[in-house]
């Protein structure tokens, strides 16, 4: 995964209009479902709490579905682009307990996948205006990349390899 420019106001405009779908589609579509299983499969005194938790799950697949079929779609490109990069730096928060004593050690990988993860997650910060945080990682950001320098290793995030993390 590389690190790509995104334009903020139109990421929150596409996010924001994601998600009231995917809001809308799981009320309409659970409660719709969940009508239909109570009518077809159940009599007013009973429990209807599974033919609604059916419903729900319902939902809830036609909801993923929609979304992994227009995950290619243009409108998707910055939403699906941030979710990525999320998930690409959860997979290194995982290992960064194992990756940060490599990285001090000076091993190449343990530092091109520590600078992916500062410049990802700053990245990130600021798409979702996470300023609390900015000051801290600028910090960090600062040391590594001065022992980058050192190792003569490049600041792009262009070497990151997500196969990288398999050795952590």
């Amino acid at each position: 995964m590389q690190l790509r420019e995104i334009d903020k106001d139109r990421y929150r405009k596409h996010l924001r209009l994601v998600f009231v779908g995917m809001v809308l589609a799981l009320i309409i579509v659970a409660l719709s479902s969940s009508a239909v299983l109570i009518r077809l499969f159940s009599t007013p005194e009973a429990s209807h709490f599974s033919l609604n938790l059916a419903g729900v799950v319902i939902a809830a697949f036609c909801v993923g579905f929609i979304l992994t079929r227009l995950r290619q779609h243009p409108f998707m490109s910055e939403v699906v682009y941030v979710w990525d990069l999320k998930q690409q730096l959860n997979r290194i928060y995982r290992k960064q307990r194992k990756i940060e004593p490599a990285d001090e050690a000076g091993e190449h990988d343990a530092m091109i996948i520590m600078n992916f993860l500062y410049r990802g997650s700053k990245q990130l910060y600021l798409l979702d205006d996470n300023t609390i945080t900015m000051e801290d990682l600028a910090i960090k950001m600062q040391a590594h990349d001065t022992r980058m320098e050192a190792a003569g290793l490049s600041l792009f995030t262009d070497t990151y390899d997500p196969s990288m993390l398999d050795n952590y």
